[in-house]
């Protein structure tokens, strides 16, 4: 039998305290790796929560968010086109403030026409392509004036891209930047209608068909385009016009268009005949014509 010494015993209780002191170590750095993952998770978490957070109030600050004011010269939901091609110049309307109706004179023996229409919408494009020769030639010799109303109704037609707000949107920025181009940008938007069930024109052709327009402001009105920075009127205005009622006429609301009214009347005859709607303007601008001095009297073709 070995018996241990004092040195042997002094060894082993040596041993048995550095064992019980690494212990220790290695229970206070797995504490401390406990408290760190713990910090990193509760961290991770704030962070996932904060995220949440934001983007539900985001999305409620911009479902409340209150309506922009609209754009200037179209006071009255719409641009009036008048002799040489000029817009009729009106301030913009606040956010929540109600349209102001263009005061027209039956006694002047000016025709007022107004179409309400959508950029997407093709029975408006069959209107424009037939109509938009005579209905130029009245306003040149300032026999009419021509309102123009674009609605967003059609998005539900653009696979998502949201044509129709955001060519509305882009009428309202010419309208808003260069309104005696507005005429030309209109025309131009329906020589390149899109058809439907397509993602209609991107904002770059929407762009250049500015300048096509030859707009004034063109950095401006581009800005305008990309930001969709009507958007709040255009769906105001769309909300007033299917809602109801239309100023100065018996007609209650926009039921689909193009809707097109000559001096509050409504036109309800063929889309593709210039003359039948020449007739037709004939007829309502006779009404009001006998009292007038008038300026030169739409003719039938």
């Amino acid at each position: 039998m070995t018996i241990d010494g004092p040195g042997d015993r002094q060894s082993k209780n040596q041993r048995r305290e550095a064992a019980r002191e690494k212990a220790k170590q290695l229970r206070e750095e797995q504490r401390k790796k406990e408290v760190r993952n713990r910090a990193i998770l509760i961290s991770s978490l704030s962070v996932v929560v904060i995220a949440i957070i934001v983007g539900v109030a985001l999305v409620i600050v911009s479902t409340i968010r209150p309506a922009g004011p609209g754009p200037q010269n179209m006071a009255s939901d719409g641009i009036q086109i008048g002799t040489g091609f000029v817009a009729e110049t009106t301030p913009a309307l606040a956010a929540g403030e109600d349209p102001v109706p263009t005061v027209n004179d039956p006694a002047s023996g000016t025709v007022d026409i107004r179409v309400y229409l959508d950029y997407m919408c093709p029975y408006c494009g069959q209107f424009e392509a037939t109509n938009t020769t005579q209905l130029g030639e009245w306003i040149e010799s300032g026999a009419a004036t021509v309102e123009i109303h674009p609605l967003s109704i059609l998005d539900r037609s653009s696979l998502g891209s949201k044509y129709s707000t955001r060519s509305a949107n882009a009428a309202a920025c010419v309208a808003n930047y260069s309104p005696d181009q507005f005429w030309d940008y209109n025309s131009l938007l329906f020589q390149n209608q899109p058809a439907e069930n397509t993602e209609g024109l991107d904002n770059q052709k929407l762009k250049d068909l500015a300048g096509e327009a030859k707009v004034t402001a063109q950095g401006d009105i581009e800005s305008c385009i990309d930001d969709t920075t009507f958007r709040g009127w255009v769906a105001d205005s769309t909300s007033r016009a299917l809602e109801g009622p239309l100023p100065d006429t018996d007609e209650a609301k926009v039921t689909g268009t193009p809707t097109v009214l000559v001096n509050g009347e409504k036109y309800t005859g063929s889309l593709t005949d210039p003359d039948a709607f020449s007739a037709f303007v004939v007829q309502v601008s006779g009404e009001a014509y006998s009292t007038a001095t008038p300026t030169p009297a739409p003719t039938a073709g």
